[in-house]
């Protein structure tokens, strides 16, 4: 249907679009707008929280100055209207009204309704739910929500009531859902709703109650009961008050119908976020010969006031996407200048924007590393890039905290990134221009341009002395010209001269002049611009194998990469290896930037990629890609076997011709490997999977489930698993579909998906039934008790355990055998028969090998847990103590700290005080760094205990 034709004869958009409920946002005809400065987007926002209705001028003034408007703030809005009219309206002559932004009622109406405007929607589907008693329709409506209303205009008038209206609106919205969710037995479905409101909201004491009721009727009753304590410290430090009588009413209700405590270590998943965030301090070294860029410095130094607040942020970005201009070490620079007035930590990213492999770092996987940096474990992370920013956002609110965004793709590529908190500043650098954050968020761009001559002058001087520079002018004249003020450029050239004291730079003028070629992101009409030969020849003066090497790097997806990988690329021996890399350090051209592990800078490795298209044939850059994904697959499947060796792995393949798996001497090194490679082997992943190697895709997904499972990475798990879902799918293994749909039940369900969860688990025990794989059925079985417990139903969850335990102990599965019995005390634990659970325990653990130490440390937890709960205190204790002892042998912080959590609590009903509190303290010094939000527990146990202790000694 074609548009509407003005008075002018131009045609109107056919659709429009705009948000408010969250950041303010409009579209024409499916492309997005830039709504102009802050205060335009202000009254745009105003216009949309009234959208239908006349706004009158006076409104108008009021909201965008409040008591004291300028003379000309009148002919201001005139003109923001017209700007706004000629936005949705190209066509439109000066004074023409269009069709959307009309005059009315001595003021201004948007003449849209419920399709083009998120308020108006939300208000007619809310209003429908209430009609039909819909809590789909009602989740469906807060789903609309991204963010705070209006976000993104000035915060003076955001707090005006107009806009804080509507997030009082919404926060009803969501008390009014988990009302009707609790009363249909349904408060899953409202959870991740309450979580987001709650983290913005974290002292409505009931807000809180309600996702304390909620948590427990989802069956997650340890997960309340500790998000009770949490808002109670909160309370408690913050304003210095106890629980009012609403959350006082949710707590007893969750104890008085609470089957069992669910305290144990497989339900250790709540997402409360941590009260006391670490300090992190992330920058990375400044450049100890940093030299020029006194202008650029000062500009930046201006941008903060001496007494080190801004509310603004910083873009420091180069012309055309430029690379090598040294945004990164300004940046760097810089941000060690000012670190001292930021006191709360320095966060830092590369987030590989313009990566020559396309391996672009995920917005949310660098959300997640800044939140985890900030002391929230992973497994408490929550789902979704909006919760996860919100997240983000609450745990910086009233901290002072610098953040650097290195190399960002664009603007939306650090949006979720950039702090809320008018303490902290955001550092972005990136070949693009970043005119979306100058618009929208107030950003100041600063354009850097290449060295003046002085300035690399300057900077050879710094690297290579006085003396050498002085002993040849003309030479030195000529290398700054060819280096054309790229500061990369100068420091290859510089490194190269610097490992060879006695060659004149005569020679290396010389040989500059003489090399050809450039890279085509400089291409340059002017031959001083070709920055190619400055690489060139630094990669003529390798030797071969080192050339060879150094042009297959660029085939190798991580960020940075190990002597044993790089040997694989390489197909050569690890100690010839080591020889090249050293080589290649030497020359520039990679950096050992932590002991072991190199990486190598984008343009150099774009440089290296460019290499290798023109001198290597395809099918041996396909091998060199092939040998990545085997080693890393056969390097994972060692160390799995020993992270988990009762679990079923893949049969793997032939290796590929000169691949080496590392090895391990045991389950602590494998950890440690794991930990380490963690954001290699999700690069590997993807790799294989956008190369088509749907075995290793496939293979890779499997062997790591247990890894990202066990540590808390449940988001990377989920992934991981979808990809091998497909590639497996893809080439046809059933038997490989079976297991990665158990895997991504099991991923579902961490990160509170349950709906998906059942459906995977259910397709898994389909697919071994039609399989015959009574190994896979079993353990399919297994993994849908355990997602049973998760649910609440625990009798139907003793019944997929006991089926898994049979089919085990027909196997002659002995280690598994053990997995199950363990299964079947927990669930009889959770049904409060602790001592059913306890006869189950015990011979858990006599099944267990004792190479397993995870599988006997889990089930020692288990058995103290339940000895706890009937009474046998000092028995408890010791079964906690050996556990700790086997989580402490392998490395594994994240389960010692349920662990010493629950022996504090045996002590403590034990009759001994003292030793709680020793346990406490000690478990301080784990928490700080693993789970500060169970620290904050902690510390409120320990206060109680210290009150109690003075109150009898009284």
């Amino acid at each position: 249907m074609s548009g509407e034709v003005t008075a002018s004869g131009q045609a109107s958009p056919e659709t429009v679009r705009f948000t408010v409920l969250g950041p303010v946002r409009a579209w024409r005809d499916g492309l997005e707008l830039d709504p102009g400065p802050p205060q335009q987007r202000a009254m745009l926002a105003l216009l949309l929280v009234h959208a239908g209705r006349p706004v009158g001028l006076g409104e108008v003034v009021d909201v965008l100055w409040g008591q004291d408007p300028p003379a000309s703030a009148v002919n201001v809005v005139h003109r923001y209207v017209g700007m706004v009219r000629r936005l949705l309206e190209p066509g439109l002559a000066v004074r023409e009204e269009g069709r959307w932004l009309v005059r009315g009622a001595g003021g201004y109406r948007l003449d849209v309704g419920p399709e083009e405007v998120d308020l108006l929607r939300f208000r007619r589907m809310t209003e429908e739910a209430r009609r039909e008693g819909s809590l789909d329709l009602l989740t469906e409506a807060l789903a609309l929500w991204q963010g705070p209303a209006a976000a993104g205009i000035p915060a003076e008038v955001r707090a005006h009531p107009v806009f804080a209206a509507l997030d009082r609106e919404q926060l009803a919205t969501v008390q009014e859902t988990a009302d009707l969710a609790l009363r249909l037995g349904a408060a899953e479905q409202v959870l991740t709703a309450l979580w987001e409101a709650s983290t913005r909201h974290p002292l409505d004491e009931p807000l809180q109650a309600r996702l304390v009721l909620a948590l427990a009727a989802a069956g997650r009753q340890a997960e309340a009961l500790e998000t009770w304590q949490a808002v109670r410290s909160r309370l408690a430090d913050e304003l210095g008050i106890d629980p009012g009588p609403e959350l006082r009413a949710a707590q007893e209700q969750v104890l008085r119908g609470q089957a069992a405590d669910a305290t144990g270590p497989a339900r250790r998943t709540t997402r409360e976020p941590a009260q006391q965030p670490a300090r992190p301090t992330q920058l990375p070294s400044d450049l100890a010969a940093f030299a020029g860029r006194r202008a650029d410095l000062e500009q930046v130094l201006a941008l903060l006031p001496e007494d080190g607040r801004t509310s603004e942020t910083v873009v420091i970005s180069a012309i055309g996407g430029m690379g090598g201009i040294g945004k990164s070490t300004l940046a760097v620079h810089w941000a060690h200048r000012i670190a001292h007035r930021f006191p709360d930590g320095q966060l830092y990213v590369n987030l590989r924007g313009f990566d020559p492999t396309g391996s672009v770092l995920d917005t949310g996987e660098a959300l997640r590393g800044f939140v985890e940096a900030l002391g929230v474990p992973p497994h408490r992370i929550p789902g979704g890039l909006d919760a996860q920013a919100a997240l983000y956002r609450s745990l910086l609110t009233d901290r002072k905290v610098l953040v650097l965004l290195d190399n960002a793709r664009d603007a939306e590529h650090v949006r979720p990134l950039l702090p809320g908190s008018p303490g902290c500043l955001a550092v972005i650098t990136s070949r693009d221009r970043l005119s979306g954050l100058v618009a929208t968020e107030s950003a100041h761009p600063l354009i850097l341009d290449p060295l003046t001559p002085e300035e690399a002058r300057e900077t050879l001087v710094r690297r290579l002395g006085r003396d050498r520079i002085a002993s040849a002018p003309d030479a030195v004249d000529e290398i700054i010209a060819r280096c054309a003020g790229l500061p990369l450029a100068l420091a290859v050239v510089a490194a190269s001269a610097a490992t060879r004291p006695g060659f004149p730079l005569t020679a290396i003028a010389g040989e500059l002049r003489e090399a050809d070629g450039s890279l085509d992101a400089f291409a340059d009409p002017d031959p001083a611009s070709d920055v190619r030969a400055v690489f060139s020849w630094s990669y003529r003066a390798l030797s071969a194998d080192a050339a060879r090497l150094f042009r297959f790097l660029a085939l190798h997806p991580g960020p940075d990469i190990t002597a044993w990988a790089a040997a694989c690329v390489a197909g050569l021996p690890v100690r010839r290896t080591r020889l090249l890399l050293a080589e290649l350090t030497g020359a520039h051209l990679v950096t050992e930037h932590t002991p072991g592990r190199y990486t190598c800078h984008d343009l150099l490795r774009a440089y290296a990629g460019e290499l290798t298209l023109a001198h290597d044939p395809e099918t041996e850059r396909r091998a060199v890609v092939r040998r990545v994904s085997d080693h890393y697959l056969r390097t994972a499947h060692a160390a799995g076997r020993l992270f988990s060796p009762y679990w079923s792995v893949t049969l793997l393949p032939p290796p590929e011709p000169g691949v080496l798996a590392e090895d391990f001497d045991d389950d602590r090194q494998a950890l440690a490997w794991f930990n380490r490679e963690r954001s290699v082997l999700l690069s590997v992943v993807e790799q294989a999977s956008r190369n088509g190697l749907d075995t290793y895709t496939w293979q890779l997904a499997w062997t790591l489930e247990r890894f990202f499972d066990r540590q808390g990475h449940w988001h990377d798990f989920l992934a991981v698993q979808h990809a091998g879902l497909a590639a497996a799918v893809r080439a046809g293994e059933r038997t490989a579909q079976a297991h990665i749909h158990r895997g991504l039940a099991r991923a579902s369900a961490r990160l509170g998906r349950y709906d998906a969860a059942n459906t995977h688990v259910r397709q898994a025990l389909d697919l071994f039934t039609e399989l015959g794989d009574r190994s896979g059925l079993a353990h399919a079985h297994r993994s849908h008790g355990w997602l049973l417990d998760q649910q609440g139903r625990h009798a139907e969850a003793l019944d997929a355990a006991g089926r898994a335990l049979d089919l085990y102990r027909a196997a002659g599965n002995r280690p598994a055998e053990g997995s199950a019995l363990h299964a079947l005390g927990w669930t009889h634990a959770l049904l409060g028969d602790h001592e059913q659970a306890a006869a189950y325990f015990e011979q858990a653990l006599a099944a267990t090998e004792p190479i397993n130490r995870y599988g006997a440390g889990g089930t020692l937890d288990s058995l103290g847990y339940a000895h706890h709960h009937l009474g046998d205190h000092s028995r408890a204790a010791a079964c906690y103590e050996d556990a700790l002892r086997l989580y402490r042998e392998v490395g594994d912080h994240f389960h010692e700290a349920g662990t010493l959590n629950r022996l504090g609590d045996t002590h403590l009903a034990g009759g001994d005080p003292a030793a709680a509190q020793a346990v406490w303290r000690r478990a301080l010094t784990v928490f700080a760094a693993a789970d500060p939000t169970v620290a904050d527990e902690i510390r409120a146990k320990l206060r109680d205990a210290e009150r109690a202790t003075g109150a009898v000694n009284a």
